[in-house]
C-alpha cells in the first residue's frame, strides 16, 4: 500500500507538471498509427469500450492517426499490461486501456504485477456501472425473486478473485447466493460465452458489454436481470444506473432481501472496490515519458471528443450515459479511489484466503 500511495503520487506529480506547462499541441500531431493495447481478449466490456472510442479518436486527434487495437489477453489483463509497461515506445505511438482488472491486482500487491503507475500518465478515465443476470430457466423472472435462488447453486465464470468480479463476488456473498466461481476466464466475455452455452447459470456483465451483447438475450428470453450495481452521484451515494434505470441496485436488493441497509466490513469492502473499480474503470495511459507536446496533442483531442456532439450521443448508447473525466482531474480522482487502508486491506487479505484459498 505504501508503494501504490508512493506511485500514484509520483504519477499525479509528474501529471501536474505537465498540466502546467504550456500546452503545444497546435502544430504537433500523434504519430500517424497509434498502437492501443487492451489487455482483455475480443468482445469484453474492455474491447467493446475501446472499439466504440478508437474511430472518435482518429476523428479528433489532430492529423487522424489509424487507432489500431491490440488485444493481448491473459492473467485477468495482468500479461498484457505487463509487457506493455516493458515494451511500450516513449515515442507517443503507444497508449493502453485499462479496467478494474488491471487496478485491483496493484492495489493488492499482487506478486505478478510488473507495472508501475508512476510511468504512466492517465489521459482520460471512463466510469461504468455493470449488471447481474442469471438463467431464465431458474424460475427468477426480477430480483423481487430472488429467494427462489436460495439454496440453488449457480456456476459462475470469473477471470480471478482479484479482477473486475472482486465487488460482485462480494455482492453475491452479502445477498447469501450459493455462487461457485470458475477461475481462469481470458475476460468477462468469455464469461457471457459460458453463460450463453448453459455452463453459467448467473454471469455479470459492464455496461458497455452488457447494452452490446446481453441485452437482445433478454429480449429473447434468454437472460433474466436482477440488479444493477447503480453508480455514485455527486455525494458519493449509490444511487440507480442511468443506463438502467429499471433495475434495483445492489443495495436495494440486499434492503428487500433482509429488511435492512448493507453494514459492516464486507459491504466497506464492496464499496472501496466498486468505487476504484467502476466509478473510474476504464482509462487511457500513455507512458510519462513520451514528448509533451505529443501528450498535449492527446489531450487536445481527447478533450474536443468529449465535446463533440456526435461522440456524446453514440457515447450514451453504446457505453452507458455516464460523464468520462479528463487530464489532471482523472490523475486526482484516481489517487483517491485507489487508496486502501491497512484494515480494510486486511479484511480482503483474509476473505480471498477463506474464500477462494487465495493467498494476496
Amino acid at each position: 500500500m505504501k508503494k501504490l500511495s508512493t506511485l500514484l503520487g509520483a504519477s499525479l506529480l509528474s501529471f501536474s507538471c505537465l498540466v502546467a506547462a504550456p500546452i503545444q499541441a497546435e502544430e504537433t500531431q500523434v504519430p500517424s498509427t497509434v498502437n492501443w493495447t487492451i489487455p482483455f481478449g475480443v468482445g469484453g466490456g474492455t474491447d467493446v469500450w475501446a472499439r466504440f472510442i478508437a474511430p472518435h479518436l482518429t476523428k479528433n486527434l489532430d492529423g487522424n492517426p489509424t487507432v489500431v487495437i491490440k488485444n493481448q489477453p491473459g492473467g485477468g489483463s495482468i500479461t498484457g499490461t505487463n509487457l506493455f509497461y516493458k515494451r511500450a515506445k516513449d515515442n507517443g505511438q503507444d497508449i493502453l486501456g485499462t479496467s478494474a482488472s488491471t487496478l485491483f491486482p496493484f492495489m493488492l500487491g499482487d506478486k505478478r504485477v510488473r507495472y508501475n503507475f508512476d510511468k504512466w500518465i492517465p489521459l482520460m478515465a471512463s466510469p461504468t456501472g455493470g449488471v447481474v443476470y442469471v438463467q431464465p430457466n431458474l424460475g427468477v423472472s426480477s430480483a423481487a425473486d430472488i429467494n427462489k435462488l436460495d439454496g440453488v447453486t449457480l456456476p459462475f465464470g470469473s477471470q480471478g478473485p482479484t479482477r473486475l468480479e472482486l465487488p460482485v463476488l462480494i455482492a453475491f456473498q452479502m445477498l447469501g447466493l450459493d455462487v461457485k466461481p470458475v477461475f481462469g476466464m481470458k475476460s468477462r466475455g468469455a464469461g457471457r460465452l459460458a453463460f450463453e452455452r448453459g455452463e453459467a447459470k448467473i454471469d455479470f456483465q459492464t455496461s458497455s458489454a452488457y447494452l452490446n451483447s446481453v441485452v437482445d438475450l433478454v429480449k429473447n428470453d434468454k437472460a433474466v436481470p436482477l440488479f444493477s450495481l447503480g453508480v455514485l452521484n455527486k455525494e458519493g451515494k449509490v444511487v440507480r444506473d442511468p443506463a438502467f434505470p429499471e433495475l434495483p441496485t445492489f443495495q436495494e436488493v440486499y434492503f428487500q432481501k433482509f429488511g435492512k441497509e448493507p453494514s459492516g466490513e464486507a459491504y466497506d469492502a464492496y464499496s472501496k472496490f466498486l468505487a476504484a473499480g467502476f466509478a473510474f474503470q476504464k482509462v487511457i495511459f500513455i507512458p510519462a515519458d513520451a514528448p509533451t507536446d505529443v501528450i498535449a496533442a492527446y489531450r487536445k483531442g481527447i478533450h474536443a471528443m468529449l465535446k463533440d456532439p456526435t461522440f456524446i450521443k453514440e457515447s450514451a448508447v453504446q457505453v452507458g450515459p455516464y460523464t468520462n473525466v479528463e487530464g489532471i482531474h482523472a490523475a486526482q480522482h484516481l489517487s483517491e479511489a485507489l487508496n486502501i487502508s491497512p484494515d480494510l486491506y486486511k479484511w480482503v487479505a483474509q476473505w480471498l484466503k477463506t474464500k477462494f484459498d487465495y493467498t494476496l
